[in-house]
């Protein structure tokens, strides 16, 4: 595994595995076949409802805590300073960790300048490690960067694929002394990506799949990447990519898949920001019965 050196010297897996979507009954199992398979980096979240999860692997891996770089991110309707605090002390708890090695806000919505705050302060405090936003578009992570801010954020995860490529965002988080980190590096196979002429074309050069390419691309663009399957086979693929290198003439054939638009949604749809908010809220209603059930 390569690292990258965040702003505040700490240094990030290139690659993380990521949990979203995985059930819960599999989220153990997929993140101990990670840290099998080499990721030294998990990604989680307060609204994956799976940290207590990810938080049995780590206790369970074998392998020693500060090998491990553990990322969770704070939920919007536990925004604002006292709200924040609380909710990433619960979520170390379930983690069964006394500290994150980065935490971020999750969406660009609510008080997030309060929950940054409380960020800010947990930081100092050494319960994180690194603190940083998720889903922040170039004008919203200005905002926090410049306004009364006591740290900067260390990582920005944003939506990244080559049908997505944020070239201006990557631009803008660099100004700033922000890693980009991909959600979404393969886009969920839409657009028939693993199919895509150039990708498959690519790949064929080096004996590597169109995934490969993707993460490949990725990193010699500077940027982290957290990705996710649930098979240790695949797992093991997206690892295998630091023994080649793409040409500058491969960067430049993948940079022309380019559409500029997101193949999931768009932040600044009033309809998006009701969506994001009505979801959770049914997910936590169907996790508060389920341990309910289990409790009779």
């Amino acid at each position: 595994m390569e690292y990258v050196k965040l702003n505040n010297g700490i240094e990030m897996p290139l690659i993380s595995f990521g949990v979203y979507q995985i059930p819960k009954e599999d989220t153990k199992r997929c993140v101990l076949d990670a840290i099998k398979s080499g990721y030294r980096g998990i990604d989680t979240a307060q609204s994956y409802f799976n940290e207590s999860e990810v938080g049995d692997a780590i206790v369970e891996c074998g392998v020693p805590r500060e090998e491990l770089f553990i990322t969770t991110k704070v939920w919007i309707d536990h925004y604002g300073y006292e709200e924040c605090k609380a909710s990433v002390e619960e979520s170390l708890r379930k983690l069964k960790t006394d500290y994150l090695d980065l935490c971020l806000l999750h969406q660009p919505f609510s008080d997030y300048y309060g929950a940054y705050r409380a960020l800010e302060e947990l930081y100092a405090e050494g319960k994180i490690k690194a603190i940083g936003v998720s889903n922040f578009y170039p004008d919203r992570l200005t905002d926090i960067c410049m306004f009364d801010r006591k740290v900067i954020p260390a990582v920005n995860q944003v939506e990244v694929n080559p049908y997505n490529a944020q070239w201006f965002a990557q631009e803008n988080m660099e100004k700033h002394g922000v890693k980009m980190e991909a959600w979404a590096p393969f886009g969920e196979g839409r657009n028939n990506l693993f199919t895509n002429e150039t990708l498959v074309s690519i790949g064929k050069k080096y004996n590597k799949s169109s995934a490969q390419v993707v993460l490949r691309w990725l990193i010699q663009r500077g940027v982290i990447v957290a990705c996710k399957s649930t098979h240790i086979e695949r797992m093991q693929e997206n690892i295998n990519v630091f023994d080649f290198e793409l040409t500058e003439e491969d960067m430049n054939s993948i940079k022309t898949l380019d559409t500029s638009n997101s193949l999931f949604f768009s932040h600044n749809d009033p309809n998006m920001v009701e969506w994001f908010d009505k979801i959770v809220k049914e997910r936590r209603v169907n996790e508060d019965c389920r341990k309910e059930n289990k409790k009779w």
